[in-house]
Formats: structure tokens, C-alpha cells, sequence
């Protein structure tokens, strides 16, 4: 057998088993890739929530600050941010100090009972 025919017989090409083989690793592979890009799009979305609420248990916060002492109690506000509604709970009580209350709001979406958010805060008793 010449020297060109023998080079021709041993470099055919991969065999069966080398090929599945690589088609395995390259599937596994492709497992994992799929299943961590899934997980970082589904905490990004998560994250977002969260950040939506923290702004807006911030802002009705600071609105109730700037605005003349709220009267104790409970209030459900509903709002919309991001093109997304909200739904607010607001507990205002008095507080240790008598010159302030104490404000927890709790922020989820509308209609799901899941809380997205939870802030606790005091604004100061203003004399009327």
C-alpha cells in the first residue's frame, strides 16, 4: 500500500462514538447555558419589582412628611408606576416618642397578596 492510499485510510473522519460523544457535551452545555440565562432573566425581573416598591413606599413616605399630620390608622392606596398598578398598605400608629408616629407601608402588586416590599419609618407629630 502506498504512502497517499494509507494517509487516505486513517484520516477518514471521526467515528460514530466520537461524534455522539460530542453531541452529548455539546448538549449538557447547551443545558446549562439555557437554565443560568433563565435564572438571571428571572431574578432581573424580580429585582425590578423590588426596586419599583422601594420607590414607592420612599415617595409616600416623604409625601406623607411634607404634607399636614396624617390621622392613625390603616389606608390601602392603589397606584401606578412602570405601566404596572400597585397596591399600598399604610399603617400609621402612634410611636414611642409622643412628638412622632410610626409609618410601615407594604407594597405589592395589585390583586397578588405576595409583598414585594415593606418599609418602616416615623414622621414628626406637627402641631395644628
Amino acid at each position: 500500500m502506498s504512502k497517499a492510499s494509507r494517509l487516505a485510510v486513517d484520516s477518514r473522519g471521526f467515528t460514530l462514538l466520537e461524534v455522539m460523544i460530542a453531541l452529548a457535551i455539546f448538549a449538557t452545555v447547551s443545558a446549562a447555558v439555557l437554565s443560568a440565562s433563565q435564572f438571571v432573566l428571572k431574578q432581573g425581573a424580580g429585582l425590578e419589582e423590588r426596586l419599583f416598591g422601594a420607590w414607592l413606599a420612599d415617595n409616600q413616605l416623604s409625601e406623607l412628611r411634607l404634607h399636614p399630620t396624617p390621622a392613625p390608622g390603616q389606608q390601602r392606596l392603589d397606584l401606578r408606576l412602570g405601566r404596572r398598578d400597585w397596591t399600598l398598605q399604610q399603617r400609621i400608629a402612634a410611636a414611642h416618642d409622643p412628638r412622632l408616629l410610626q409609618v410601615e407601608i407594604q407594597v405589592s402588586r395589585a390583586g397578588s397578596p405576595a409583598v414585594v416590599h415593606r418599609t418602616l419609618g416615623w414622621i414628626r407629630q406637627r402641631d395644628e
